[in-house]
Parts: structure tokens; sequence; C-alpha cells
């Protein structure tokens, strides 16, 4: 008869165990992937600013020179260029390449038609992104403009104000969509944690029962719910790396402004948004647990 006894017993602590680590497993992957949003998010939000600037330093601004300009003189120019506070980059378009960039557009044989080449040597300018606007961009048109060597300065102004207006919607909505996105991420772990910690509410009602003080009955808790957090985090923080490496090997480019420091702060993020959440849900949940009486643990 003992052995029967054993054998069920034994078998119900089986039970038990595989529930806590079904429940734990459960818990670590939802708490994951929550915090993977976190981190999507915290990415989109320390990099939208560089984001913005990445599209507007794509825009080039034309610095047509006069026919008659030789392209050492527009090389000279170019040094002047380069030194201006608004300059981010500048590449010259000699005569001889302005002619070849034509020929494989229009036909090898288009200058037939001319007695002169009507191809004028150019300069490429790169703004800073803070001059990519139509007002700065009028300032910079009428500084490059002062030189007698310029014919005209040719940028497009529609592509400029619907780029500003589309980055301006833009920023708004990932400020929405951040903010939704760090609330869901902390209800969702909330409430993974009540329900973690009010599986062993009776637990916590013996542990009462024979004189234990909050601050004992929270101990073993706290420490969990940490671990737990700071688990999750990790696994979250891997699922992060690769999406990233996912995005460097379809989007190289914009992968450059995803910068070290910026990486690092966002783990920063993700980790202590973790054991923030898990730990102060937890505190609170026990402390409700310990405040109840034995009727209300069965509701």
């Amino acid at each position: 008869m003992g052995t029967i006894w054993d054998n069920m017993a034994r078998n119900e602590n089986i039970l038990m165990r595989r529930r806590l680590v079904n429940a734990y497993l459960s818990s670590v992957v939802s708490i994951s992937l929550v915090l993977l949003l976190v981190g999507v998010a915290s990415m989109l939000l320390v990099n939208t600013r560089s984001v913005s600037d990445y599209f507007k330093e794509n825009v080039q601004v034309a610095v047509i020179m006069k026919q008659e300009v030789k392209d050492a003189e527009a090389a000279e120019y170019q040094s002047v260029i380069d030194s201006m506070r608004f300059v981010r980059a500048t590449d010259l378009v000699t005569r001889a390449r302005g002619e070849k960039e034509m020929a494989e557009l229009l036909g090898s044989d288009f200058l037939n038609v001319f007695e002169s080449s009507p191809i004028p040597v150019s300069i490429n300018v790169t703004l800073d992104a803070s001059y990519v606007s139509e007002d700065s961009l009028k300032v910079v048109e009428k500084e490059i403009m002062r030189h007698p060597a310029v014919e005209e300065v040719v940028y497009q102004k529609s592509l400029v104000e619907a780029l500003n207006s589309s980055l301006g919607r833009i920023s708004l909505v990932l400020a929405v969509f951040i903010a939704l996105m760090l609330f869901v991420s902390f209800v969702l772990i909330n409430n993974t944690m009540r329900l973690n910690v009010f599986a062993r509410r009776f637990t916590v009602h013996t542990m009462k029962l024979v004189g234990a003080t909050r601050a004992f009955i929270r101990g073993p808790f706290i420490v969990r719910a940490a671990f737990l957090g700071l688990f999750s985090s990790v696994i979250a923080l891997l699922m992060l790396v690769a999406l990233l490496f996912f995005v460097r090997s379809e989007f190289s480019q914009l992968f450059e402004i995803f910068t070290l420091p910026r990486l690092l702060a966002v783990m920063g993020v993700v980790v202590s948004s973790g054991l923030v959440i898990c730990i102060t849900s937890t505190y609170f949940v026990v402390n409700k647990l310990v405040s109840l009486d034995k009727d209300e643990l069965y509701y």
C-alpha cells in the first residue's frame, strides 16, 4: 500500500514539475517576444533622426558652371564649396565625364548635331541634413550663386518639399506606434508576471500562516522575477541581433546608421525594461496576495 502511495506522490511531483517547466518556458517565450518589440521600438526611436538625415543627405544640389569655365577652374571653386558650412561632400563632373554620361543616356552620336560640346562642367553638392529644407536651400543657392563662374544652381524643389512633409508624417506615426508598443509591452509582461505569481498564491498564504514577513515572502519571488526578466532579455537581444543582420543583408546602406553606441543603448533599454517590469509587477502582486484572506484566494 505504501508503495502505491509513493508512486502516486512521485507521479504527482513529476506532473507538477512539468507544469512549472511549461509555465516557465511559456513565460520566457512571451516576455522575450514582447521585449523584442521593445527593442525594435527603441531602435526606431534612437535612429529616427539618423534615418531622416540619411534620406536628406541623399538629395544633391547641382552647381552648373558657365559654358566657358574649364575643368581646372571648376576644381578650384570646388575647394571653395567644400569649405562652406552647409556642405557635406562634393563631386566634380568634368566636361568629358558629362559627355560620357549623356552619351550613355541619349546615344553616342548625340554630339554630332552640335558644333561644340553643350555639356558644361558641374559640381554635385551633398548638403548637411539640417540645410535640406525649402528656406535653407534658398540661402545655399544665394551663397553659391555669388561666384561669377556659376551659371545656376539646380535642385528638385518638389522632391525636397515632399521629403520633408513625408518625414514629418512618418515621425508622428512612429511616435504613436512606439508609444503604443511600449504600453502594450508593459501590460503583457505585467499580466504574465501576475499569472506566474498568482499560480503560487497558496504557497504565499502558507508562508504567511507560519509568520513569514512580507519581505521574506517577496524575496524568492523577486529573485525569480529578476532571473526571468534577465533571461528573457538575453533571448530578445539575440532575436534583435538576428533581425539586424537580416536588415544588413537586405539594406546594407541603411544599416550604416545603426551605430554601435545606439545599439548598446537599445540593449540597455531592453534589459532594464525586462528587469524593471518583471520585478515591479512581482512586487505589487505578492503584496496583494499577502493581504488576501483565505476565502479570497479561490476567486
